[in-house]
């Protein structure tokens, strides 16, 4: 860690999961951290052990990342926070109550208890700002446990933050709606894009993963049932015959509950032109997969964001999404978007169809820069502080 220098924005605590839990969010932390040090000092303080590992259903992973991109040297970064040890949140609560403004990034319940004891040894000494990525997480709310405990603890932490921030209007009004909060008290500042990744050569790309096909149609990510993975089976399958023998389907990513496009997949009438890679993509492939993909399809049937949708806008690829929730606005100024309806497989074998053969590189909506960003940040901080 080196000297922050001279910065006249407002210091900044920023807490979120380090890159050992390699992920969208963790990977946000790290470039929210970076694109806020252009103004503001940072302390990042990142999560160590977030929970036993052997719940976290990616636990097998947990630690072995490659992390392409890093924190600025200006950034200074504790990696502290355990699940188990209120020592780590004592130490967190004092590095955070050093700077200004106090910033949680919010996915999972699972930290909610490290996050109300930093909470509580705050206690308004200063401002503290949730960030929403996930309003319910799928897998919480689907235990009775787990939806009973993330409401309780989630309650308490909400009303001890005086500001939350969202990255879609929609998912203002969700936040509004279910938590019962001021509309007035909810910003939205758009996800920046996922732009760390190099770009390489098309055809180099296709020889490293063993495609000749000249159709490539990518879904990368986590499968889990709400990501819509077997209705872009189904859709794959009604392709007309000249396009399906052309076509090559990559579903790359770790399937966590869903079991059910897994079968599909192996079973699959078009198995041949199927290439299911059920594995954690370490960062370095990543470039790969993009720069060989003709489109990227995001077929989901519920979402906030989406920050595969942000690595596929940077690579400029074509985007088939759902029309849905907070994924729909972030994609709206994107020219390469093609919308349809959830769960119409019929409208997405017609998307697949039009936008096969285009070879179009579109450009990312410039608001989506995290230099944008970090300007609306800087707005809302110095609103706050000054009150």
């Amino acid at each position: 860690m080196t000297d922050q220098g001279v910065k006249t924005g407002p210091a900044v605590a920023l807490i979120g999961p380090s890159q050992k839990f390699l992920s969208g969010i963790s990977y946000f932390t790290l470039r929210l951290s970076n694109a806020l040090a252009d103004f503001s000092p940072v302390n990042t303080i990142l999560f160590r052990n977030m929970l036993p590992k052997n719940l976290f259903p990616g636990w097998k992973r947990v630690g072995t990342g490659q992390v392409t991109y890093h924190f600025r040297q200006d950034v200074r970064h504790w990696e502290i926070l355990d699940w188990y040890n209120p020592v780590s949140w004592l130490r967190g609560a004092a590095i955070a109550e050093k700077n200004d403004i106090i910033i949680f990034q919010w996915w999972t319940s699972s930290v909610a208890h490290m996050y109300l004891a930093i909470s509580l040894l705050n206690w308004k000494k200063r401002p503290v700002i949730i960030e929403f990525h996930e309003i319910v997480d799928p897998l919480e709310s689907g235990f009775f446990v787990l939806r009973v405990y993330s409401r309780l603890m989630g309650t308490l932490i909400r009303r001890m933050a005086g500001f939350y921030v969202v990255h879609s209007e929609a998912d203002r009004q969700l936040v509004s709606s279910h938590y019962h909060i001021d509309k007035d008290r909810v910003r939205v500042i758009p996800h920046g894009l996922y732009d760390q990744y190099e770009k390489i050569d098309r055809e180099k790309a296709k020889k490293i993963l063993g495609i000749d096909r000249r159709n490539i149609i990518l879904f990368f990510g986590l499968l889990r049932p709400y990501k819509g993975v077997k209705d872009l089976i189904k859709a794959f399958e009604q392709l007309p015959g000249d396009v399906l023998e052309n076509s090559q389907l990559l579903i790359v990513g770790e399937a966590w509950e869903d079991t059910v496009s897994i079968r599909l997949a192996e079973v699959s009438p078009a198995r041949a032109h199927i290439s299911l890679i059920n594995r954690y993509i370490g960062d370095d492939e990543v470039p790969t997969y993009f720069s060989a993909a003709d489109m990227l399809v995001i077929p989901y049937t519920r979402a906030s964001q989406s920050g595969v949708a942000h690595i596929g806008m940077s690579f400029g690829l074509p985007i088939i999404a759902s029309d849905v929730g907070g994924l729909s606005e972030s994609l709206r100024k994107y020219q390469g978007t093609v919308f349809v309806s959830p769960g119409e497989t019929g409208q997405l074998t017609e998307a697949l169809v039009r936008v096969t053969g285009a070879l179009h590189v579109f450009e990312p909506p410039g608001e989506l820069r995290w230099e944008k960003t970090a300007e609306r940040w800087k707005i809302l901080m110095h609103e706050i502080l000054d009150k």
